[in-house]
């Protein structure tokens, strides 16, 4: 079969999987930043102060980094098409019911969002892990870098689409109808994924010679999207590997730049810079398109290096650590006022931090093939700590200085730091080999 396939002209199906994967993050991540857009308004209605708001901004993150081992292990024992459908319609449902803040008696309308922030996160749990196990199983590694860029990037691309589409629903409508349509959008897109997801070796579009093209290029196509037998000596082998545990801390300080951008930043432009939120809906989506541009040139740079020859540690590595030292250059907005300056200064930090975010890239690279789905959520679940403290710190350096600049050190800190794991802790980048699964 293998021999004939030679002689066949294969199929694309990869593209149109990593298609479906942009469109729902680019869902996942508006849907996650529909508080920060709507967050002046919320507080000026219901009356949060900046400490408060910190709190409700973290909301998503307590539950989606303390499920996103769970989420990992349900991923590889049902699959990414149910796990990750479903997921996908409940974080919308919540997103949609963010609207109704306040009408329920009984109530307060704090604790009515944080519960419903909340409970996104526990939906949104297994997107990324899905996401990284769906990659590695239908490319082949020298095209994963562009492909889990693209995917990645989809961060990006959602606050450059849909901010200036949620200023205008704040400003025509008010807060409420921006939390109902977007919800709306992604309870239809569920539909539309439960109907055209399949792994490599059911998809009924897919020929033997794209999968021999896949699996002879070291995809795990393989491993199909079937049930996986997971034991704590596998999950105990991982986190203890030095590797592993310096990509997690250079996530956790990339991802500290990315939730600046999806929870404080807009209400920095309109406090600190005093900007209205229309203009802000569209002034937020210029650095947003830089940190897309950033993500698709990481990604690419990091195969091109890999087909020049290069090894897939010096591949892998080069952009992310140029990348995170670039980001530290948000603090330079403390040093400016000019108004196009300061997006300028925004714009390249958010370039940088999309250029450096391979983190998922090397998941995809490193992951047993015993647990791609719960290394993934591992990985992430240490990402994502970054989700609860950064907008708490914010939400308190503002509280206490009444000033954004202490915040901007902080974010941009963290880019160095993340260079500097990879730098001292990464060492070289290759697939962990489970002994306890060898054994077996």
């Amino acid at each position: 079969m293998g021999a004939k396939s030679i002689n066949v002209k294969r199929t694309h199906i990869r593209y149109f999987m990593l298609l479906m994967l942009f469109l729902v993050t680019t869902l996942n991540y508006a849907d996650r930043a529909t508080l920060s857009m709507a967050a002046p308004s919320i507080r000026k209605d219901l009356g949060m102060d900046a400490a408060t708001m910190g709190y409700a901004f973290s909301a998503f993150g307590w539950s989606y980094a303390a499920l996103q081992i769970p989420g990992g292990w349900l991923l590889d024992k049902f699959g990414s098409k149910v796990v990750y459908g479903c997921g996908l319609f409940l974080w919308s449902f919540f997103t949609l019911m963010q609207g109704t803040i306040g009408f329920i008696a009984g109530l307060s309308a704090f604790a009515m969002l944080f519960g419903l922030r909340f409970f996104m996160g526990v939906a949104e749990a297994p997107a990324f892990p899905a996401n990284s196990r769906i990659t590695a199983m239908w490319f082949p590694t020298k095209e994963r870098g562009f492909a889990s860029a693209i995917f990645n990037s989809a961060q990006y691309f959602a606050l450059a689409a849909f901010n200036p589409f949620m200023g205008w629903l704040l400003v025509a409508f008010g807060w409420r109808h921006l939390f109902m349509a977007m919800g709306v959008i992604g309870m239809i897109m569920a539909l539309i994924w439960f109907k055209v997801i399949r792994d490599p070796k059911s998809h009924p579009s897919v020929n033997q010679a794209e999968l021999d093209y896949i699996q002879a290029g070291g995809g795990l196509a393989n491993v199909g999207d079937k049930k996986m037998e997971i034991k704590w000596s596998y999950i105990k082998e991982l986190i203890s590997n030095r590797m592993m545990l310096g990509v997690y801390l250079g996530q956790f300080c990339l991802n500290t730049i990315t939730w600046f951008f999806l929870t404080w930043f807009p209400t920095y432009l309109v406090q600190a810079k005093g900007m209205s939120i229309l203009k802000v809906g569209i002034i937020a989506s210029i650095p947003a398109i830089c940190g897309f541009a950033g993500g698709l040139l990481g990604g690419y740079v990091s195969d091109w290096l890999l087909k020049r020859g290069w090894s897939l540690t010096a591949a892998r590595k080069t952009p992310i650590i140029i990348g995170l030292v670039l980001s530290g250059s948000i603090i330079l907005a403390n040093y400016v006022t000019t108004e196009w300056v300061v997006i300028g200064v925004m714009s390249l930090a958010f370039f940088a931090k999309g250029f450096g975010a391979l983190g998922w890239v090397v998941v995809s690279d490193t992951s047993p093939k015993e647990m791609l789905g719960l290394s993934g959520g591992i990985f992430n679940f240490a990402g994502n700590i970054a989700s609860i403290v950064t907008p708490i710190v914010i939400g308190y350096i503002i509280n206490v200085t009444h000033s954004f600049n202490g915040a901007l050190v902080f974010v941009g800190s963290m880019g160095i730091l993340g260079a500097l794991s990879y730098l001292l802790i990464v060492g070289e980048i290759k697939r962990v080999e489970l002994k306890s699964a060898a054994k077996e």
